[in-house]
C-alpha cells in the first residue's frame, strides 16, 4: 500500500520500502546511519515470559539482518482492558531480558486496550555506511548460508491446537529466543565478503529468497537436502498443522519455483513455512563461504550452506 502513495524524495533515505528490505536505513552523517524497524504479533506460545522473549528476538532480528547494532527500542502493547496485569508484566520482563542481552535500551512505548494480546518493539540502531547489508546485492556464484532451522510456523500451529510434543516446543522455543546478534557479529567482522543478507520471517524461506533474487537480478538454486529443520517440523507437516500464512506464501511465490522430481512433498511445503525470529540468510562470496561457516559454527551458530546464486534466468528459484 505504501507503494501507491506519493514518494518522499529524501536523498538521506538509503534503504526504504522499495525493495521489501528488512529495515530502513537513514543517513545522518558521512559516518553514521540509522537503521529502523518495527514488529509485533499475537502470542504463539503459552508462557508469557517466553512470548516476550520471542517478540523481542523477532523485533531485533531485522536490525541484525541489515548489519546494524541495535541501540534503543519502544515497546508496542495491545492488552485486554480486564486482563491479568501479572501476565503483562511477565511479557514485558521477557522482552526486556532479550533487549538487555542485545545491549538495546528500552526507552518507552505505547499501549492500547485490545481484546487480543499483541506485543513487539520498534527498534532503532546504528550502522556503518560501508557495511550495510541490503537484500538486493547478491552476486553470481555466491554461497547462501542459513543460520537457523525452519519449522517454527508449523510447530506453533501444533501448539495452538494442543497437539505439540514437548520436544517440538523446546526446539522451536530455543530457536525463536536465540538472538541473531552473534551470527551477525561474526559475519560482519570484516573477515568475510557478505554481499547481501535478510532474515527468514513471515514470508518463509522461499518468500525471502524470492525478494533477494528479484532485487539482485539473479536466480537461486536451493539444495533441499541441506536445508536445516527443527525437531518435529516434518511431523507437523505430515499431521496437517499448516498455518494459513504458509498457504498464503505458497500461493504468492510458488509460481517462481521449480522442483526436481526427487524433492519430497513435505519438503516443498516447509520451504514456505512462515518463521518467527528465524535465522539470517547470508549471500557470501564463494571464496569465503567455508571460512565463514567454520567461524559461525565455532561461535555456536548452527549455520548450513543451503544453495548458491546463479545468473538471471527462469525459474527464479530452483529447488533440487
Amino acid at each position: 500500500m505504501l507503494g501507491k502513495l506519493a514518494r518522499q524524495n529524501d536523498p538521506n533515505v538509503l534503504v526504504g520500502f522499495d525493495t521489501a528490505d528488512d529495515a530502513g536505513v537513514y543517513k545522518i552523517s558521512a559516518t553514521q546511519e540509522l537503521v529502523q524497524t518495527v514488529d509485533f504479533f499475537t502470542p504463539i506460545v503459552d508462557d508469557p515470559f517466553t512470548f516476550g522473549q520471542i517478540a523481542a528476538s523477532n523485533s531485533l532480528s531485522d536490525v541484525y539482518a541489515m548489519g546494524g547494532r541495535p541501540l534503543s527500542a519502544l515497546a508496542i502493547v495491545c492488552f485486554p482492558d480486564k486482563g491479568d496485569l501479572d501476565v503483562l508484566q511477565q511479557i514485558l520482563a521477557g522482552g526486556l531480558s532479550k533487549m538487555m542481552e542485545a545491549g538495546c535500551v528500552v526507552i518507552g512505548g505505547h499501549s492500547v486496550r485490545d481484546p487480543e494480546i499483541k506485543f513487539g518493539y520498534s527498534v532503532t540502531g546504528m550502522i556503518d555506511p560501508q557495511k550495510v547489508w541490503a537484500n538486493s546485492n547478491a552476486q553470481i556464484l555466491d554461497a547462501l548460508i542459513l543460520t537457523k532451522g525452519l519449522g517454527t510456523g508449523v510447530i506453533s500451529t501444533a501448539i495452538k491446537r494442543g497437539e505439540a510434543r514437548q520436544q517440538w516446543i523446546d526446539a522451536a522455543t530455543q530457536s525463536m529466543t536465540t538472538l541473531n546478534g552473534r551470527a551477525a557479529e561474526v559475519a560482519a567482522s570484516g573477515k568475510f565478503t557478505v554481499h547481501a543478507a535478510t532474515d527468514i520471517t513471515g514470508f518463509g524461506l522461499i518468500g525471502h529468497v524470492r525478494e533477494m533474487a528479484a532485487g539482485s537480478g539473479v536466480s537461486v538454486r536451493i539444495n533441499s537436502a541441506n536445508v536445516p529443520l527443527l525437531a518435529g517440523a516434518m511431523d507437523c507437516v505430515r499431521a496437517g498443522f499448516i498455518p494459513g500464512g504458509l498457504n498464503n506464501n505458497r500461493d504468492f511465490a510458488e509460481c517462481l519455483v521449480s522442483y526436481d522430481e526427487s524433492v519430497p512433498a513435505e519438503i516443498r511445503t516447509i520451504l514456505f513455512d512462515p518463521q518467527t525470529a528465524g535465522g539470517l540468510l547470508l549471500s557470501v562470496a564463494r571464496a569465503d563461504s567455508a571460512a565463514l561457516l567454520d567461524a559461525l559454527k565455532s561461535a555456536g551458530v548452527p549455520a548450513v550452506e543451503i544453495g548458491e546464486v546463479l545468473p538471471p534466468g527462469k525459474p527464479l528459484i530452483r529447488v533440487v
